[in-house]
């Protein structure tokens, strides 16, 4: 299978624009004066966009987890009912053991529970592990917030060994569980499984995704390669939506034009209606059932709702959400072909031409894909919000905020927020929990650096608002 390149086409709004919602500063607060610092794969630690999650909200409190500049694990919780307490921090007992950008901490809550679960600093490693005991993540009136709240480190959980993994992500099922999404395997070769914790025991569900079939172009030849997700979460009827791209086995620079380039390609989509059990394409088509040999891969029939060669500097794990109607939205960034058909230089070509692009699915099925008119200007990843209107807030590199009206189809995008005075550093963490509800997101993002000076660690509060026709 050979990817084909995507089509810059875009299709004429639906209805006339009603303009694309504005943002206003609601708060800004710093976590950590000193958190640790150093650039590693042109990212930080701290603030790597595609954990899921480094900062959340759950049962009136907002959570966040970081490395602080002595490399300890630090976990923080505020008050968001309006009493206006300040950020409470508990330092956990673990030390990062590398300088590496992807291993990052992310955090859940396991609703029947309240168990806030921390996984991190894994990069193809077994994972370490803590849960609190039940009921810190319940509100007011639990157990006190304190380090021996959450025990001792554990490198398995609660006893369930995953083996060596990478990209720990915890989601909510509609049961009120938790399950964990992780790879297996390493870049190029890797596969993507599932965990779930029910009844205050975790079980390995196995993998759903698969490193075979083989992928040509006219450089050459890739036998394996992993699922890079863009984003993987349930909506208001239970389905599990999942979004991603392939990137494929280029050592020695196979399958690209250049060395210099990356081996990322095409966007795909399936989703799942028994909690990740068994997982269909858009038309319905079963694609894979977990922890069998039918699993999700190259192969798999119209999975690609997005088809887009190597050799564009498309990057993995980006963004995904959904909106008030069940329906999936994805974020991509690459190099349009306007500007090239052969990237050399990664990082280099994605600053000076990289766009963002807006793929929705349509009622019909079919998906659509936009520009967006802010340039990326930078290496790195984009997050994206939806509101209760279902009004889309893309949170670029370094703070940037571009919208769209949903009444536009989105197709109005304008930027709001340039990011001056922040000084953030690359990457940013959304926690798009309360925008539904309190029409507020918060940003977290770190200050830019030099070497491996510590450097502050804040997180912005943003209120959101639907502009006037």
């Amino acid at each position: 299978m050979t990817a084909g390149c995507f089509t810059e086409a875009v299709d004429a709004p639906t209805s006339r624009p009603a303009g694309p919602p504005s943002v206003g500063i609601a708060g800004h607060t710093t976590l950590d004066p000193r958190a640790l610092y150093f650039v590693s794969y042109d990212g930080l630690v701290n603030t790597a966009s595609y954990q899921q999650d480094g900062i959340l909200t759950h049962g009136g409190h907002q959570y966040a987890a970081w490395y602080t500049a002595d490399r300890r694990a630090l976990v923080a919780r505020r008050d968001v009912t309006g009493t206006g307490r300040p950020w409470e921090v508990v330092a956990l007992p673990h030390r990062l053991s590398a300088d590496d950008s992807h291993n990052t901490i992310s955090l859940g809550v396991s609703a029947k529970d309240g168990r806030l679960h921390v996984a991190m600093d894994t990069h193809g490693n077994r994972v370490f592990y803590l849960r609190s005991v039940p009921h810190l993540a319940g509100g007011a009136g639990g157990p006190a917030w304190t380090a021996a709240a959450f025990g001792e480190v554990e490198r398995s959980l609660c006893g369930v060994d995953l083996g060596d993994i990478t990209y720990p992500r915890f989601l909510n099922t509609p049961r009120g569980d938790l399950q964990l999404s992780y790879r297996t395997g390493h870049s190029g070769n890797g596969w993507s499984e599932l965990a779930e914790y029910a009844g205050g025991t975790w079980r390995r569900l196995g993998r759903w995704s698969s490193a075979a079939g083989r992928y040509t172009t006219a450089f050459g030849v890739s036998d394996t390669r992993n699922m890079y997700l863009h984003g993987i979460g349930y909506d208001t009827r239970g389905r599990l939506h999942a979004t991603f791209t392939w990137r494929e086995d280029a050592r020695g620079g196979a399958v690209l034009c250049h060395p210099g380039g990356c081996s990322n390609h095409d966007t795909g989509y399936v989703h799942s209606d028994d909690e990740g059990r068994t997982w269909r394409t858009g038309d319905g088509a079963v694609a894979a059932v977990t922890g069998t040999d039918l699993l999700v891969s190259l192969d798999t029939p119209g999975h690609v709702v997005d088809p887009l060669g190597v050799d564009h500097a498309l990057i993995n794990q980006e963004a995904q959400a959904v909106d008030s109607q069940d329906r999936p939205h994805v974020l991509i960034s690459h190099v349009p072909l306007r500007f090239t058909r052969c990237v050399s230089d990664f990082a280099a070509q994605r600053r000076t031409h990289g766009r963002v692009f807006h793929l929705s699915r349509r009622a019909d099925g079919r998906w659509r894909k936009r520009e967006l008119p802010e340039p990326l200007d930078d290496h790195g990843r984009s997050r994206l919000v939806l509101d209760r209107n279902d009004d889309a807030y893309v949170i670029m590199p370094r703070g940037r905020i571009v919208t769209a009206s949903a009444a536009s189809g989105w197709t109005d995008w304008r930027t709001r927020h340039d990011g001056t005075g922040l000084n953030a550093f690359g990457e940013v963490l959304v926690d798009a929990s309360r925008v539904r509800t309190h029409d507020l997101m918060s940003i977290m993002y770190q200050e830019a650096s030099e070497g491996t000076r510590p450097s502050a660690l804040r997180v912005l509060d943003v209120r959101t608002a639907a502009s006037p026709p």
